[in-house]
């Protein structure tokens, strides 16, 4: 695969390679309507096709969060073409890496050393690189070891990439007033935060010391001597790649393990700990031989507050949902609901939300949950392009939730997506007996 010697960090030469990608995709359909008056039955995909292409190609050039708008785009499997779903998914570990100079040069900076001289061995060319970051192979002392290094530029330039994409996601989204702004900031604070390796040194070594007791979860260790803000040493983990894993020829029975694994390790840490690694795409998760599951990125790590976490678990009770006085009264806990709504707007998110809600809870109404059942994934499909399609809906304020949705949601879609390809059954509360304290276990129940 071809290096990149240097990545574009002014504001400048980003937006100049964002405009160049834009230029692309108008000359994409211009060609597209051109074929279509020749002939009627022409299609668009391959104009999605194209179009995800030169999007993707401009993406990759820049890496830090514009990359990663594509990468969590990926998730979104029922919102977007699968030809911008097969491409923006290369953004979860394989994308141009640096090459070997701007490695040394990255490394000296911030750990005051080449690579050669720190380690025994050291691979200069990545074994996988991502939208943030890339990982080399080294040795130490005899021990294998992974070694991640954040792109140059990334940390300075989230702000104004987010400036760039904010006009666009404004009309995606029909995000309409000032009050807009709190969803962009968390956004922007998120992606800060995963740019602090420091700061991901930290939340790994809590989460995964909190979650140890769970079966069949592994994880690795992590080294501060050989650590930095841009630079994170950690033990080499041997697995597949979540997503390479099931394009094999899997056995149900360890399908459910590893389902049942995820599902326990997400509800574990919703539920005690209040906080989630709410990054949850096949590239940061392994399947070794034993078909354990190997969490290996902690950079987004999301604090879920009591004034967010009980209304919106509250809803996932199916009693509660079909109550219409609890339902309203939580629509407005959960800022989904305004004081200054009109009766139109009341009733239409009411039900758009009572709709949305009754589908994506469903899991929890049940003792088990099979997410291999296509009727379910047809189901949000069908939501998905029913809201895409509702002209009444782009024309309402689409302000509409606490910010804390944005990446809570995300965990969720996320994480049943995981479950999907996997094809997973899982038991829904078997999570509640790896709940060590039986006073944390009786609030996260209330």
């Amino acid at each position: 695969m071809k290096t990149l010697d240097k990545i574009p960090t002014s504001k400048l030469q980003r937006t100049t390679t964002l405009v160049k990608t834009g230029a692309k995709v108008g000359g994409n359909y211009l060609k597209y309507y051109g074929s279509k008056l020749l002939n009627s039955d022409t299609t668009k995909d391959q104009l999605n096709e194209d179009n995800a292409t030169d999007i993707y190609d401009g993406l990759k050039s820049l890496k830090g969060s514009a990359l990663k708008v594509a990468q969590m785009l990926s998730m979104e499997k029922n919102l977007l073409p699968s030809a911008y779903v097969e491409r923006f998914s290369l953004a979860q570990f394989s994308v141009p890496p640096l090459s070997a100079p701007l490695v040394r040069k990255t490394f000296k900076k911030y750990i005051g050393g080449y690579p050669e001289e720190i380690f025994d061995t050291f691979a200069a060319q990545s074994v996988n690189a991502a939208s943030i970051g890339q990982v080399h192979k080294a040795i130490k002392d005899g021990k294998k070891l992974a070694v991640k290094i954040q792109y140059p530029g990334v940390a300075d330039s989230i702000s104004s990439d987010l400036a760039i994409v904010k006009p666009i996601a404004i009309r995606m989204f029909n995000l309409q007033g000032q009050d807009s702004d709190k969803y962009f900031k968390e956004v922007e604070n998120k992606l800060i935060e995963e740019t602090n390796y420091l700061l991901e040194i930290k939340q790994s070594k809590e989460i995964t010391e909190a979650c140890s007791h769970i079966p069949n979860l592994k994880f690795p260790e992590y080294y501060e001597n050989l650590s930095s803000e841009r630079i994170i040493t950690m033990d080499w983990m041997t697995g597949q790649h979540l997503s390479e894993y099931v394009k094999t020829d899997t056995h149900q029975k360890n399908n459910d393990k590893l389902g049942q694994t995820l599902w326990d390790f997400y509800m574990y840490q919703m539920h005690a700990l209040k906080r989630v690694h709410a990054d949850p795409h096949p590239g940061n998760f392994l399947v070794d031989n034993d078909f354990n599951l190997i969490a290996i990125d902690f950079g987004c790590i999301k604090h879920v507050p009591n004034e967010f976490y009980n209304p919106y678990f509250e809803l996932a009770k199916y009693e509660n949902i079909n109550n219409p006085d609890v339902f309203m009264q939580k629509m407005f806990e959960l800022e989904i609901l305004r004081e200054d709504d009109s009766p139109e707007e009341i009733k239409f998110f009411s039900e758009l939300f009572h709709q949305m809600l009754s589908l994506f809870t469903s899991p929890f109404h049940n003792e088990e949950f099979d997410f291999s059942d296509e009727t379910f994934w047809s189901k949000i499909a069908d939501l998905s392009e029913q809201f895409s399609n509702d002209t009444k809906l782009r024309k309402m304020n689409g302000n509409r939730g606490s910010k804390h949705f944005l990446y809570i949601n995300r965990t969720f879609f996320g994480l049943y997506n995981l479950l999907h390809d996997l094809g997973s059954k899982v038991i829904v509360n078997n999570y509640k007996k790896y709940m060590k304290d039986s006073k944390l276990e009786s609030e996260a129940m209330s």
